[in-house]
């Protein structure tokens, strides 16, 4: 909406100062017609610039316009070299030879800095002369994400809930695992990789949360190395805070002295979203270590332990929520199938006949 403005603001002001330089009189009359065809296409031309070239981050920016003038300082000096080698060693080249010289000089030399600069701006701040200093921020730092928090999805409605207002960036390489688990030939994973592409889409879709893919790669770290090792890098050249949701990366950063959020922690902290005695339809998908139990898992890979689900692996079932552990390493809900819970169920009621009262006992004994 601002920029629209900004824009309507840009077009009434070049419609002003066209028509008070044609109306002025400073204009002669046989030019006036070309001189307002030139401005229209000038302003035309930036203006379609500014809508359609994407968006660039201001460190970009910034590398070629430090570029361009380095560029052209050094090739005004090389011109002036030339000046003097035709001059000393008596060349005689031509006034016109010697401008056209020049001109591919100092765009030579612009191009060849641009290139340098853009190439090396990730490994070295360009602080003239090339120092690098350690920014300290103070104010809002960005949340770099990674792949388990974003497949999780918790990360969104936190988001909506306007706690964190620092702008959330997902690094590309971080993208392209998320990808490959997308398109993993294992029907778990495959649909965690989907869960989390739609996460994020949702997010990006949200006008209330600002997320920003970013292409710059990790410094110092090789294009090859594992993702985590990418991520904390990544999270330290930018000074920002790790969103994460897994245990060893919150440990890796902590010695890496990265400032961590930790989803899990987060939720720890929090009352938990399933109680004792809430019923639930999960999926069983394997058998447990314990005899009998069978393994779920929700849509944001939380693990659910099923007693008596072993025999139901690949069924859809209903299940009685015992407990549920939180820790920093995720979540962990315990639950029992719902045969196991039903009163009228002959097991259940032998195996806790013995707990009643000898004159409740008597009594469905007499009316066999």
């Amino acid at each position: 909406m601002i920029m629209h403005f900004v824009r309507g603001l840009f077009i009434l002001v070049i419609a002003a100062v066209i028509f008070i330089g044609i109306t002025s009189g400073a204009i002669a009359q046989t030019d006036v017609f070309t001189v307002f065809i030139v401005a229209l296409v000038l302003a035309l031309v930036f203006l379609a610039a500014d809508i359609f070239m994407p968006k660039q981050s201001l460190s970009a920016i910034f590398g070629v316009t430090f570029g361009l003038l380095i560029g052209m300082i050094i090739g005004w000096a090389l011109g002036l070299v030339l000046d003097m080698v035709n001059n000393v060693f008596n060349i005689n080249m031509s006034e016109e030879a010697l401008r056209l010289s020049k001109a591919v000089l100092v765009v030579s030399v612009s191009y060849l800095v641009i290139s340098l600069v853009m190439r090396t701006k990730d490994d070295i701040r360009f602080v003239i002369p090339y120092v690098e200093f350690s920014r300290q921020t103070k104010g809002m730092r960005p949340l770099v994400l990674d792949t388990s928090v974003i497949i999780d999805g918790r990360i969104a409605d936190i988001c909506q809930s306007r706690i964190f207002d620092a702008p959330l960036i997902v690094p590309r390489f971080v993208l392209n695992e998320l990808q490959l688990v997308a398109d993993s030939p294992d029907k778990l994973k495959r649909n965690r990789g989907r869960r989390g592409l739609d996460i994020l889409h949702k997010m990006q879709s949200d006008p209330l949360i600002e997320v920003k893919i970013d292409d710059t790669p990790p410094p110092g770290i090789d294009l090859h190395a594992e993702v985590d090792q990418k991520l904390v890098a990544f999270v330290k050249s930018c000074d920002g805070k790790l969103i994460t949701n897994d245990y060893n990366l919150n440990k890796v950063a902590q010695l890496r002295e990265v400032d961590v959020i930790n989803i899990n922690d987060l939720a720890n902290a929090l009352k938990t979203v399933v109680l004792p005695g809430e019923a639930m339809k999960v999926r069983v998908v394997k058998p447990g270590e314990e005899i009998n139990q069978g393994i779920g898992y929700l849509d944001d890979g939380t693990m659910i332990v099923i007693e008596d689900g072993r025999d139901k692996i690949g069924d859809d079932i209903q299940i009685s929520v015992t407990s549920a552990l939180q820790t920093s390493a995720g979540r962990m809900i315990f639950g029992k199938y719902e045969h196991t819970i039903k009163a009228g169920n002959r097991n259940y009621y032998d195996k806790r006949r013995n707990d009643y009262p000898q004159e409740k006992r008597e009594q469905p004994t007499q009316q066999q």
